[in-house]
């Protein structure tokens, strides 16, 4: 009997004449802090290091383009046709593979959408003519057919020569390979395409056996698919099935993801967003591996440990594959095997990761502040000078400060004015959708309980107390509170602001209006739409407020359709009657009839109360919303940051 809680995902895996250590693997991502030639950063050999050190079997290095000339879809890519780069890519595996991690680069072609964003765009092909933002893109003639698969075949061999041991074909999402074996797409009527799919086949099969002559027979070979477009007029799983079993034999891995790039509302469908259970797109993975010989992958919104143990142990597929719970922790491999699930820090599926990626250049992620800094925490070595710290205020930052601080090695007293931590969202506990910020609560409050730290509850800290205390540092994360917008009628009986409508949901009513059209305000509504209110959300602007977060916003928008929200946006709010709101829209009024009206027009941050204690302590920081309202990722950088500062000359 096996000492492991969880055997199957922990039994090591052959892939061609390749033994990987584990059934967990890093999925491609990609990273876009090169240097102006394109080559490798320091930054980017520390972040694929990490997970390699986390204990994943694979480390896949995402987009890596076989064609710097026909093949881009950014300005920003790894390539396989510069032979410059491969100083850098041999510095790469080595890093990733010391760890006894197996390194992949995933080789990709845009097809289509290649060169869209250069100046004048440059050329694309497709399966067939067609338009695409604007330009005309022609059918690939077979003479560009035979560059592109003799690309990806030297692209192969290079990178093989670089020391990569395994390679992936970005074969979903709308890229190249999915272009053609679409039917949606490739309605070629020649050999290469139409409604047979072995024709449509034919030039992946290419690429494929092409790349396969050049690697060897025992060189493992991954092909990333979308199992089903999951759009209405797109291809479904039988279409995926008729795909896999195409490719059964010819590669060593069948990575099923889920979606097409370029249609809006399936991106958190490929990625899943907070909306969507976990292991959404496993079933489509586990469809196909009825169907093939080959090995199976399943990955989209995977790291619960009873899940990947069960996918594997069921036999829905062989492979879990993950790439944003590895940013929340990359550690996650190493603790389930070691037995300590409980300290896994759990990724909300906000999808911060990856707005702030395609926004900056740069991953971060609102859980894990170390993501995006690995280069120089790597180099952490300076023994601070031991500190008494209090930290003033027990949520997110609060938390944070506090933990990063005590792991430190300083004295830190934690306090908190309620009888809980976690500060202002312990009010989205009952939200369904945010079921794994609860948990993420609950994983930072067990950290701070494991840790070296004194919690005092219930504690409302004024500047006396604090001078009391006599601490070293003084660390402030009093938060923000919510906006008082200039409305007559605040004062009603109908009226409630945010936080307490989250904790009053049976008196709200059967209808309820919301002022304010940020994250805050709609993510109510969309609570309060579950359960059978009938919401309506006024907005001042002519849009609605991501945060900053637009990719979790293009989920929020197919559930605010979903659950029949009323969005007014530029529409004024002019005051609050007994029976709803008066709101004016190019220059007509309108009452708005609703039992209850509420207030999320935004937070201000706490900023009198925390210059308050400016003279408490011989040094001073503030952190998280209390200096600047934000979110999540905001609160959990800074204050991580500061804490490792303190006591530091």
């Amino acid at each position: 009997m096996s000492i492991l809680r969880y055997p199957h995902v922990f039994e090591p895996i052959r892939l061609g004449g390749t033994l990987f250590k584990n059934r967990i693997f890093a999925a491609p991502t990609g990273f876009r802090d090169f240097t102006a030639d394109g080559h490798t950063t320091e930054d980017a050999y520390a972040y694929y290091e990490r997970k390699a050190i986390g204990g994943a079997a694979a480390v896949t290095i995402g987009e890596t383009n076989v064609d710097s000339e026909m093949g881009m879809h950014g300005d920003i890519h790894l390539v396989t046709d510069n032979p410059r780069h491969s100083n850098s890519y041999c510095r790469l595996t080595e890093i990733i593979q010391r760890h006894g991690a197996i390194a992949s680069a995933e080789l990709m072609h845009a097809g289509w959408a290649a060169n869209r964003t250069a100046v004048p765009p440059g050329p694309a092909y497709a399966p067939v003519d067609c338009e695409l933002d604007g330009r005309l893109v022609r059918a690939m003639p077979e003479d560009i057919m035979g560059r592109v698969i003799e690309k990806f075949a030297k692209g192969a061999a290079f990178m093989k020569r670089c020391g990569f041991k395994m390679l992936t074909f970005h074969g979903g999402h709308g890229w190249l390979f999915h272009q053609w074996m679409s039917p949606i797409s490739n309605t070629r009527k020649d050999k290469w395409g139409g409604r047979d799919p072995e024709n449509r086949m034919r030039f992946p099969l290419a690429i494929i056996d092409a790349v396969r002559r050049e690697v060897g027979p025992d060189f493992p070979l991954e092909f990333r698919m979308s199992g089903s477009e999951c759009y209405d007029g797109g291809y479904d799983i039988k279409t995926g099935v008729e795909i896999a079993m195409l490719l059964d034999g010819h590669v060593d891995l069948i990575h099923v993801s889920a979606g097409v790039y370029d249609v809006d509302e399936v991106f958190t469908v490929t990625h899943p967003s907070m909306f969507l259970e976990d292991g959404v797109n496993v079933k489509y993975a586990a469809e196909i591996k009825k169907h093939v010989k080959t090995p199976v992958a399943a990955v989209g919104a995977l790291g619960n440990p009873e899940q990947l143990e069960e996918i594997v142990a069921s036999g829905k597929a062989d492979v879990v594959e993950m790439a944003r719970s590895l940013l929340a922790d990359p550690d996650l491999p190493n603790k389930i095997r070691d037995g300590r699930e409980d300290e896994v820090r759990p990724c909300l599926k906000c999808l911060s990761c990856f707005s702030t990626l395609l926004r900056t250049g740069q991953f971060y992620c609102s859980v894990n502040p170390a993501i995006g800094h690995e280069e120089e925490l790597r180099y952490e070595t300076v023994k601070p000078e031991k500190k008494k710290v209090l930290v003033v205020g027990g949520g997110i930052a609060g938390m944070e400060a506090a933990i990063g601080a005590a792991r430190r090695g300083h004295d830190v007293i934690l306090c908190e004015k309620s009888d809980r931590l976690g500060g202002v969202l312990l009010c989205e506990e009952a939200v369904s959708f945010k079921s794994k910020l609860t948990q993420y609560i609950r994983y930072q409050v067990k950290t701070v309980g494991k840790e070296r730290i004194e919690v005092r509850l219930g504690t409302d800290v004024t500047p006396e107390y604090a001078r009391a205390v006599c601490a070293d540092v003084i660390i402030v994360a009093v938060g923000a509170k919510p906006i008082v917008p200039k409305i007559p009628g605040l004062d009603r009986k109908n009226v409630m602001y945010a936080e307490t409508a989250y904790y009053n949901t049976e008196k709200i009513g059967a209808s309820a209006v919301i002022i304010g059209g940020g994250l805050v305000g709609i993510e109510l509504g969309l609570h309060l739409g579950m359960m059978g209110v009938k919401v309506t959300i006024v907005e001042i602007a002519d849009h609605l407020n991501d945060g900053g977060n637009f990719l979790h916003m293009r989920g929020v928008r197919f559930q605010i359709t979903k659950y029949g929200l009323d969005v007014r946006l530029s529409t004024k709010a002019i005051s609050i009657e007994d029976d709803g709101l008066l709101c004016e829209k190019e220059g007509k009024e309108e009452l708005i009839r609703a039992d209850t009206v509420i207030v999320a027009v935004g937070m201000t941050p706490r900023q009198v109360e925390t210059a308050a204690f400016y003279d408490c302590a011989p040094s001073f920081y503030f952190a998280g919303d209390c200096a600047e309202a934000n979110n999540i990722m905001n609160a959990t950088k800074t204050a991580f940051t500061i804490a490792r500062g303190v006591g530091k000359a």
